[in-house]
């Protein structure tokens, strides 16, 4: 294992956060969208080759898979791993359509490869279920849903033959898999009462609503429901987004008191990629649904010109907290000026 450099199992966010603002919320900045598009995604590709690369050399070493699937919670950030492969190849489909047979090969593999995390989401589930405070239950157990979810949106734009009864299987399963996550994180929040909104609450309790918000998604591209049932189900997610984020503000605002803007909100961390997913997500799920229906349509309209901005500016954000935690450019910047 020392042979090979080390990557955190969770890298896929990344892939999924920049490809979702690049598959949707990127159209609503023209410049970036027409100029800077394919760069982009020959960046984000080249950027997914060596992550991916890298994880499978990790996944074949005991040392690093042993533990992860023996974590019944930790191993579901092998949803990243498949939900990244399938957001970029809908990218690289968007901008380079004319790779569409080797984008259908990388899909297969992926989708074989979502079938053998099925089997080991049905087995940590009931795990879990069996002893839920055993264990540190947060959003990540509904990396199940956004993974089998992203699965179905890649079928639709590149096997349109795949039988809608296999869809609405499918779908299900997703669906299924959040009721269970949810489950579990309202067993984990509600019976522990000494529980701290600044230490245990985490980033990946985002995925609550973004696990909703590609479901909805998945839905609006299979053409299953109705556009009103539809608008029914993304009420529901824009509310949940509301709760969560208002919890999200609340935390930030305590550790800020608590630790400071640095160690309270301005340190990196991988897992903050989710909310960045979730953000991105949300708009692909609002401008599919409103091209699909004329429901609330001056809302959306305006709604999806503010939430590209939201997308953007979190991204960046996202980027440059990256950027400080490889590289400390303002800690050198201000200890030249302590100097």
């Amino acid at each position: 294992m020392s042979n090979f450099k080390k990557i955190n199992p969770a890298s896929g966010a990344i892939i999924m956060a920049v490809g979702i603002f690049l598959y949707a919320a990127i159209e609503a900045f023209p410049f970036l969208n027409h100029v800077l598009g394919e760069v982009f995604t020959v960046l984000l590709t080249i950027i997914g080759i060596i992550m991916y690369a890298l994880l499978m050399c990790q996944f074949f070493h005991k040392s690093f898979l042993v533990p992860l699937l023996n974590n019944p919670v930790n191993s579901f950030l092998m949803g990243t791993w498949i939900a990244g492969v399938s957001v970029l190849c809908n990218v690289i489909h968007k901008y380079f359509p004319e790779t569409i047979e080797i984008i259908q090969v990388i899909a297969f593999v992926n989708t074989l490869f979502w079938v053998l995390f099925i089997g080991v989401c049905v087995y940590n589930f009931k795990q879990l279920l069996k002893d839920p405070r055993s264990h540190l239950i947060h959003g990540v157990v509904l990396l199940s849903t956004v993974a089998t979810q992203s699965i179905i949106i890649v079928w639709e734009e590149l096997f349109p033959f795949v039988s809608s009864y296999f869809m609405i299987v499918s779908i299900s399963l997703g669906a299924l898999f959040y009721v269970l996550g949810i489950l579990l994180i309202l067993i984990r929040y509600l019976r522990n009462t000494q529980w701290s909104l600044t230490e245990d609450w985490t980033n990946t309790n985002c995925i609550i609503h973004g696990a909703l918000s590609i479901t909805g998604l998945a839905i609006v591209t299979s053409n299953l429901l109705s556009p009103l049932v539809v608008l029914f189900i993304w009420l529901f997610v824009f509310t949940l987004l509301l709760i969560v984020e208002a919890i999200e503000i609340t935390r930030a605002i305590k550790r800020i008191k608590l630790l400071g803007w640095k160690k309270g909100v301005l340190t990196y961390h991988i897992s903050q990629w989710s909310r960045n997913f979730t953000f991105g997500m949300f708009y692909a799920f609002t401008m599919a649904m409103h091209e699909h229906s004329n429901y609330l349509s001056h809302f959306l309209n305006v709604f999806l010109t503010l939430w590209a901005w939201v997308v953007l500016i979190a991204l960046i954000a996202e980027v440059g907290l990256l950027v400080e935690a490889r590289y400390g450019f303002f800690e050198r910047k201000r200890l030249e000026k302590v100097v």
